[in-house]
């Protein structure tokens, strides 16, 4: 009995891209090209009505793009395989992707030969990223340890404490501080001098940098 194929359906909104990957994906008898979209929205509905195993899809897609799109598709029907595919890469994107479940992570003008054997790999449930992207992927994971590590010391200062160090942060002098939080400018200085014990750091900057790390930073001022 012969081996049922692996149904592929591709999200791309350019359309030589889609055209490169419809002629390679013809070539395999073991993959089967079963829907095309230029937009995420109707891929989606798609597959209230359809089986897809394996998704090639386009990062930078109008309206949902390919993270968003992701991220929908990986609640709904964790059992998808996703391969995002973009023209460009940041440390960011490779970390969201994988964050939420995609399959692979590669670069259009790099991967048109291997996309079979991605997709076979992908759906043997392995991770595929792209040999360019590997340092980048790296630097991502040892950013994320930093930040949690960060995230865990800040966790040791006190609430007063975490107020002071995010307007810090924000780059505030010990005076500004006293103002804000209605507190005498010795108090301000202690209270800055004990942050900067307790975080290990050496100065100001090297304590906004934690306060950065540990996601304070996007907290909106008091």
């Amino acid at each position: 009995m012969a081996a049922s194929k692996i149904k592929v359906c591709m999200v791309e909104d350019h359309a030589l891209t889609r055209t490169n990957f419809r002629y390679e994906l013809k070539k395999y008898d073991d993959i089967e090209l079963i829907a095309e979209f230029d937009n995420a929205e109707a891929c989606i509905c798609y597959l209230k009505e359809n089986k897809v195993d394996t998704i090639l899809m386009d990062l930078g897609l109008p309206y949902i793009n390919g993270l968003e799109a992701t991220k929908i598709i990986k609640k709904e029907y964790p059992d998808v395989k996703i391969i995002i595919t973009t023209s460009h890469e940041t440390e960011m994107e490779i970390f969201t992707a994988l964050s939420i479940g995609a399959n692979a992570y590669l670069i259009k003008d790099s991967c048109l030969n291997k996309i079979h054997t991605i997709i076979q790999s992908v759906n043997n449930g392995a991770i595929w990223i792209d040999p360019r992207l590997a340092q980048l992927t790296i630097n991502v994971f040892k950013h994320q340890k930093e930040k949690k590590n960060a995230s865990e010391e800040v966790i040791n200062l006190t609430e007063r404490e975490k107020e002071v160090l995010k307007l810090l942060a924000h780059g505030l002098s010990n005076t500004q501080i006293a103002k804000e939080l209605v507190i005498s400018s010795h108090t301000a200085k202690v209270h800055v001098s004990n942050i900067l014990s307790k975080l290990a750091v050496e100065d100001r900057v090297q304590a906004a940098v934690k306060a950065y790390q540990s996601d304070l930073y996007i907290e909106e001022l008091v």
